[in-house]
């Protein structure tokens, strides 16, 4: 599987991203560093994979706003705890913890938190992009600090 997402680059990289910021359990992080030690330019990796990623966090913001309680427990088994903690957060902290939603585990339950109350999307696009981006910038800066 590695070697068919290595061999398809940034449009793997893209899926991969999206995937990786909905609420299925992946990471786009080992793709980005392989693709960056495989040559391609830091800028397109950092890029695709935001952008991806980004999009991602937006299809789970949808689901916030727009899915049933039956899309959102049945079908993606959404942990209540999660959800909860999540809303707490973004109650106490109010959207600039969007910022965050790049962390594991409480990224995405942000994403969806921030659906569910309704938060404009421009906003919600925006912080998102910030965080996701600083992300990608830092870990791309790491690789190539490597090479």
């Amino acid at each position: 599987m590695e070697n068919i997402l290595l061999d398809h680059g940034l449009p793997a990289l893209f899926l991969l991203s999206l995937l990786a910021a909905t609420l299925l359990p992946l990471g786009s992080e080992w793709l980005l560093v392989a693709l960056i030690l495989q040559g391609i330019p830091s800028t397109q990796v950092i890029t695709v994979a935001t952008l991806g990623n980004v999009l991602g966090a937006f299809i789970t913001y949808g689901i916030g706003i727009w899915g049933s309680g039956f899309f959102m427990k049945r079908l993606l088994r959404v942990d209540k705890r999660q959800t909860a903690r999540a809303i707490a957060l973004y109650q106490r902290y109010g959207a600039i913890s969007l910022l965050f939603a790049w962390l594991p585990i409480i990224g995405d339950p942000l994403c969806l938190a921030a659906g569910i109350l309704r938060l404009q999307p421009l906003l919600f696009l925006f912080l998102v992009f910030i965080g996701k981006l600083g992300r990608y910038t830092v870990i791309a800066m790491l690789t190539d600090m490597q090479i």
